[in-house]
């Protein structure tokens, strides 16, 4: 008796026995437990937003407290890239702009694209109970019902694989909506008010704006597409097959099972390398690489007189190098971090899977289907296949977290783009400053802005010349220029000529004092080396107006012939081929005919002003007389900026810069001024030749002492 008594009591005691009463406990009080359940459930998502909001305000708190220099210092630390409030607020800046209003074709896209996401959740459920009738019919042996529902198999393909294409098809051309919409607008801004001048020249911010507007917005285009497809449809999953779910195996199982997804989710999350920080360094050593050989390009000739290739070569491997050390790091920390994604995703969460979907083979679920074997294992395999397509879907979600990271690279990338030109169009630079910009005095200079006012001529008062450096050339410069009164500008290399010109035409900055000129419109710039677009010959003459505006001008192709016959390059009509004919003009035309289309370009804009750089230096005397006295009877008033004694005849005026901080700004008398440039000439001939004088004086009086 004893031992029966043991026996029995080992028998109660036992797994199966134990798990036995839990059930039926749980059974007794199942609708308490899942309230408790929910009501958990509810309090820890309560808690979970009221800790990120107190996050939020700690952080505001923190960056009150110790608030970010506004310019960037050497000792400045890098910019993060992470999912924070200044990634969600530059994300919506971006998202105003691709997508504008209710009406613009982007919504519709996206409105379309997500009723294909919802008929295609919806096509793999009906799939998924399908597929559990299909088996059903295969253990019971109900062949009429399998080959029925092979049939039906078959039909369904067809919406299915039309919603796969439309999806794939949504998806691309919202990419290429987003990416035209945000092109448009940076060109609007880049291409306005000298943006793109500014911004490469007077401000350190950006050093490469062709790749960001180039590279990172298409990336940031693809990768916003992207992203909603790849969080919409597994959200949507989610929702609709754990619903389902919880009516076939119970809400508190899937409960269970979603926490410990839960807990091995957030351990990912903290090992998860901060990949978008990734993507945007390699973003930015990129540019710099592809900088370094656009450098090259731009100054081929200089490098290969210096014989300079083995330098270049040596910046250029550095440059890769440092990108590929970057990139293969990056290889390392994807390796590690997908073996993880993989165990967990993949085999942990497919185990947990398997136990959820046994509770109704073991346990009597309510609501459930019948206990034969057929029932069971149609439940069964309906569950498993929505329990997998439950599992892709948090796993692709877990997988769209590194997206977002990077999404949030190229978010940053473009955001900084779009405020360093808002930055610009308000007149804030920023720009490192060496030399005398460290002074006090001339840091007070560079710290203030002047005024600028529109009138009928040039007025300098009490102006600042500011060097690219932060140099402060002349601290108050004033001078007048009027119609018909023409100026020449001189002074050596270096004294501010450039910065002053630079004004004139609305490049640079005014630092102090007052600026008065007519419209930009009415100001036309040739410098020594013209510029001349890609396009028609045509085009080069008219530049930068367009063959429609030629016509409103009322200027025909035999006005622009005359034009040409002026500065005496008619030929090149006929020798090109045409008004209409397409070159690589820079290649094929000599310096000395690109200045005579330059000047032929300013003949036919004849504006009201005329800013001349040493734009006749490749002409010989006969040519620059026939320039200068065609543009005086064209009502043009010159300002020229040279050196040669054979242009002063030609204006009025002089200013006059020697290089330590003065200026002379008076009437041009020219005859006057080259008989003084004679006399000069002669008396420094003279004194050069004093120290010989001195020297044979010396020896002849040593030949007398001698002698004596």
């Amino acid at each position: 008796m004893a031992a029966q008594s043991k026996l029995l009591l080992q028998s109660d005691l036992s797994p199966t026995y134990l798990l036995s009463r839990l059930a039926s406990l749980y059974a007794r009080h199942r609708t308490k437990i899942s309230r408790g359940v929910y009501l958990t459930l509810f309090v820890a998502l309560v808690n979970r937003v009221r800790n990120a909001i107190n996050e939020q305000k700690a952080a505001a708190a923190r960056q009150g407290d110790h608030p970010q220099p506004t310019r960037e210092t050497p000792s400045a630390k890098r910019k993060k890239v992470e999912l924070n409030r200044e990634f969600f607020q530059s994300l919506f800046k971006l998202l105003k702009i691709v997508i504008p209003g209710v009406r613009s074709k982007e919504l519709r896209l996206l409105v379309s694209h997500t009723f294909f996401l919802i008929v295609r959740t919806l096509i793999s459920l009906y799939v998924a109970e399908l597929d559990g009738k299909l088996v059903s019919a295969l253990v019971r042996g109900r062949g009429k019902d399998f080959f029925l529902g092979i049939a039906w198999w078959m039909v369904v393909a067809v919406p299915a694989t039309f919603t796969n294409s439309m999806l794939s098809y949504h998806q691309c051309k919202l990419a290429l909506q987003y990416r035209t919409r945000l092109t448009q607008y940076i060109h609007s801004k880049y291409l306005s008010q000298m943006t793109f001048y500014t911004l490469g020249n007077l401000d350190d911010r950006i050093k490469n704006a062709d790749q960001l507007i180039t590279v990172d917005v298409s990336k940031f285009s693809n990768s916003l597409a992207e992203l909603y497809s790849n969080l919409a449809k597994p959200v949507l999953d989610m929702m609709i097959y754990n619903y389902q779910l919880s009516r076939n195996v119970g809400g508190e199982g899937l409960f269970a099972m979603a926490l410990l997804v839960q807990v091995s989710a957030n351990v990912m999350r903290v090992l998860t390398p901060p990949f978008g920080r990734y993507v945007a360094d390699e973003a930015k050593l990129e540019g710099e690489y592809r900088f370094s050989h656009s450098r090259l390009i731009d100054n081929s000739e200089e490098v290969a007189l210096y014989g300079g290739h083995d330098a270049e070569k040596t910046t250029l491997d550095k440059g890769y190098f440092t990108l590929i050390k970057h990139v293969n790091y990056i290889l390392r920390r994807r390796l590690y971090h997908g073996m993880m994604e993989d165990f967990v995703i993949k085999y942990f969460w497919g185990a947990l899977g398997l136990v959820l979907c046994s509770v109704p083979v073991f346990f009597r679920v309510p609501g459930a289907r019948g206990s034969s074997l057929g029932d069971r294992t149609e439940s069964f395999v309906t569950n498993r296949r929505l329990l997998l397509s439950s599992s892709d879907a948090f796993g692709r979600v877990m997988f769209s977290y590194k997206e977002i990271t990077e999404l949030a690279g190229y978010t940053s990338r473009v955001s900084t783009l779009l405020n360093v030109m808002e930055d610009i169009r308000d007149g804030h630079f920023e720009k490192k400053l060496v030399s005398s910009a460290g002074a006090e005095e001339n840091a007070a200079v560079l710290r203030g802005r002047g005024k600028v006012t529109t009138g009928p001529d040039i007025e300098f008062t009490d102006v600042p010349i500011v060097s690219p450096n932060g140099d402060v050339l002349l601290k108050k410069l004033s001078f007048t220029v009027k119609s018909d009164e023409h100026l020449l500008i001189s002074g050596p290399n270096g004294c501010g000529k450039s910065s002053l010109f630079r004004i004139m035409g609305g490049l640079w900055p005014v630092y102090g004092g007052t600026v008065r000129k007519p419209p930009s419109e009415e100001i036309f710039y040739i410098p020594q080396r013209p510029y001349l677009s890609r396009g028609t010959l045509r085009q080069q003459v008219i530049y930068p107006d367009s063959r429609l505006e030629q016509v409103r001008r009322g200027v025909t192709d035999e006005a622009l012939y005359e034009i040409l016959r002026v500065v005496e390059i008619e030929n090149l009509v006929e020798k090109e081929g045409g008004w209409e004919a397409e070159k690589e003009w820079r290649d094929v035309w000599s310096g000395g005919i690109q200045q005579r289309v330059a000047m032929a370009r300013l003949f036919y804009h004849a504006p009201k002003y005329a800013i001349l750089d040493e734009c006749t230096s490749s002409q010989d005397l006969d040519t620059e007389r026939i320039m200068y006295e065609t543009a005086k009877s064209l009502g043009i008033t010159l300002i020229t900026v040279s050196h040669r004694r054979s242009l002063w005849k030609y204006h009025t005026n002089i200013l006059q810069f020697d290089g330590q901080g003065g200026y002379v700004f008076t009437k041009l008398d020219a005859e006057k001024r080259l008989r003084l440039e004679d006399e000069k000439e002669e008396i420094e001939i003279q004194l050069r030749a004093v120290p010989d004088i001195e020297k044979r004086i010396a020896e002849l009086e040593a030949v007398v002492a001698e002698r004596g």
